[in-house]
């Protein structure tokens, strides 16, 4: 399990501040998404590399287009020195297909793929009136799909995680949003869980922003994130 951090402040500035005060952390994994991307372009993901070249940046921009645009991103993608980023499952298998093919040149430099299921913003019911199915059954069937064009994981919620690897593989990541690690206020999330649920569900990535960003000492927040993280895995790795 590896921990996110989500860079969602309203500004560059402060995103950087909060970057730069967990720079002692290596290997955490930095979100920059939609609003970032577009106010501050590549520099802004160059920035976080010279804080830490250990950070490893998820690019969270969903991609949702007509294969062959969708494969002309990914490539561009490719080229941001980027360690992962997403597109959305309901594109199709046709363009997933095609992200995947565009990548092959680049070999294991690639960045991993995860597809988007379900947004963890959506209830059951304007899930269904959308999708016609409800979360559990599309989330497992775009799952399937995704890892059969060759996608390294998907974007689930953590209620999610272990029925897509059962559907799926093991080895398939899960990256789930919206994790309030000590029960904290969902907000705009409707599918929250705790790390507790996050471990036993196998979520191989939590995503973290609000409970961390908010705190008086973030990097404390972190820090016990972090070790709470290694306590759970310890205690059921004994079980």
């Amino acid at each position: 399990m590896q921990l996110v951090i989500a860079l969602d402040l309203p500004s560059a500035a402060e995103n950087l501040a909060l970057a730069e005060s967990l720079g002692a952390f290596d290997g955490l994994w930095m979100k920059v998404g939609f609003r970032s991307y577009i106010r501050d372009g590549r520099p802004f993901l160059d920035t976080l590399k010279s804080i830490n070249p250990h950070f490893k940046i998820f690019l969270d921009l969903k991609l949702y287009d007509i294969p062959n645009t969708m494969a002309d991103a990914a490539q561009e993608i490719a080229e941001l020195d980027v360690e992962m980023f997403n597109l959305h499952a309901s594109a199709g298998p046709r363009a997933m297909e095609a992200v995947m093919r565009r990548l092959e040149p680049y070999g294991r430099e690639r960045p991993l793929v995860l597809a988007v299921t379900a947004l963890t913003s959506f209830s059951e019911e304007e899930f269904r009136a959308i999708y016609g199915a409800g979360i559990d059954e599309k989330a497992k069937e775009f799952a399937r799909a995704s890892w059969e064009a060759g996608l390294d994981g998907v974007v689930c919620s953590a209620f999610e995680s272990r029925a897509i690897k059962e559907e799926t593989s093991p080895e398939f990541l899960t990256l789930s949003p919206g994790i309030r690690p000590f029960g904290e206020d969902a907000g705009d999330q409707r599918r929250v869980a705790t790390l507790e649920l996050a471990v036993q569900e196998q979520v191989d990535f939590p995503v973290v922003g609000r409970p961390i960003y908010r705190a008086e000492d973030p990097v404390a927040k972190v820090q016990e994130i972090l070790d709470r993280m290694r306590d759970i895995q310890s205690k059921r790795g004994g079980e």
